[in-house]
């Protein structure tokens, strides 16, 4: 059996006030902000369109089809974080489902997120427990080739490090690297502002073309 292998780092914080901040957010908003990437492919997508998560990650790269790191990781998780998980993009194996979904509300987990499939998809919801996946599919895992937990992982498309800000919702998922989470809530700010006036010249009888500088119509002969 292969050990679940862990990295000693120390994982920066997010303060409570910078988080809820976040929280008034979209995750299409926070990608914008980062010249329109940093966003999961579309398959990663949520069980419910009502989930949401913002916190910051904790990750797990995983065998295909094999869970026992994802296992070890809800058992050292703090509060308020999410798992990020590279499970390979695997989705003929679930590597999560109803009984680590318990586990996961009793350690007050954010949710998860996971580049691979989910099984108990109903339990899931029924807990509100936001998780965002690849797939969902009957057949569960196998346990015993390890793993690694909190070191860089790809997910989605996105590499995700442990600390970075993970926003999620109804559109998907984007991360917000750490080094940059207060200029990019900066950025995020301007262009909620930039459009609730787009909003307000609407209702005035204006176009979003005037206020987003879209060239005028040019005919053609």
């Amino acid at each position: 059996m292969s050990s679940v292998r862990r990295h000693n780092i120390s994982i920066p914080k997010l303060s409570p006030e910078m988080l809820a901040e976040w929280a008034e957010v979209p995750a299409a908003v926070a990608s914008d902000c980062l010249g329109r990437g940093q966003a999961m492919a579309a398959e990663i997508s949520p069980l419910h369109p009502s989930m949401r998560i913002v916190a910051q990650a904790r990750t797990v790269d995983c065998m295909a089809a094999d869970n026992s790191a994802l296992h070890a990781a809800i058992g050292i998780c703090e509060p308020g974080e999410v798992l990020i998980c590279n499970a390979q993009g695997y989705t003929n194996n679930a590597i999560f489902g109803g009984l680590m979904t318990r586990a996961a509300t009793d350690a007050k987990l954010a949710g998860l997120v996971i580049d691979g499939s989910v099984r108990d998809s109903e339990e899931i919801v029924a807990a509100g427990f936001p998780c965002y996946s690849r797939g969902v599919v009957p057949r569960g895992p196998h346990k015993g080739f390890g793993g690694v937990i909190d070191g860089p992982v790809a997910c989605g498309g996105v590499s995700v490090s442990p600390g970075d800000l993970i926003i999620g919702d109804a559109d998907g998922v984007t991360v917000v690297p750490f080094a940059i989470v207060e200029q990019t809530l900066e950025a995020a700010k301007a262009i909620l502002a930039k459009e609730a006036r787009a909003l307000a010249s609407l209702d005035e009888g204006g176009s979003l073309a005037e206020v987003y500088g879209v060239p005028e119509i040019t005919l053609i002969d």
